[in-house]
């Protein structure tokens, strides 16, 4: 039977009064004002020695208990042992993003080799050890554009990985300024 004191949805369902997740604070953008700095991959390692230290505890305890103990077995040499590669893993992976948007934008700037326009940059990652990578979407300063580029620029380094330039295959057309203000104009 629903609890009559606790809030309604607006489907008339009881609301949910308990909480059960949460963005941590630095990656929540809504309502931040300024740059936005993307979370470093650093971060991975401190799960990695996390995972390390349980992983080498648990052989720990399975090599000084032996083979005669009934509360430890060979499980926690098995635990032990998946908790040391996956711990290596995210140490492995833990490459420290050097490069910012900005500094992205720029090197995929030069590369294209056109005045840019608009450009939209995406942190990705690339590769088994999660490498980050920038993945810059630009646009020529035309009006409308002319050309377009993808360019991916490594977040470590800030080397060019690819790139690929093409003409602007959309049709702006119908979105010249001479057509917009003839349709939004009072006749």
């Amino acid at each position: 039977m629903p609890d009559p004191s606790a809030p309604e949805t607006s489907d008339n369902r009881p609301a949910d009064t308990e909480h059960l997740d949460e963005l941590p604070d630095d990656l929540v953008a809504h309502g931040y004002v300024g740059p936005y700095t993307f979370p470093d991959n650093k971060r991975r390692r401190i799960p990695g020695f996390m995972y390390l230290a349980v992983g080498a505890a648990c052989l720990a305890t399975w090599a000084l208990a032996g083979g005669s103990s009934v509360l430890v077995n060979r499980g926690f040499a098995i635990l032990g042992a998946a908790l040391v590669v996956v711990g290596a893993y995210h140490v492995l992976a833990a490459y420290p993003l050097r490069i910012d948007e900005t500094d992205a934008l720029a090197s995929a700037g030069r590369e294209v080799g056109f005045a840019v326009g608009h450009a939209s940059a995406q942190l990705g990652w690339r590769g088994l050890r999660s490498r980050p990578t920038w993945r810059i979407l630009l646009y020529s300063a035309d009006e409308p554009p002319a050309k377009r580029g993808l360019v991916l620029v490594d977040g470590v380094d800030g080397s060019v990985v690819a790139h690929f330039v093409e003409d602007n295959p959309e049709d702006w057309s119908e979105y010249t300024s001479a057509e917009i203000a003839g349709r939004h104009s009072p006749e």
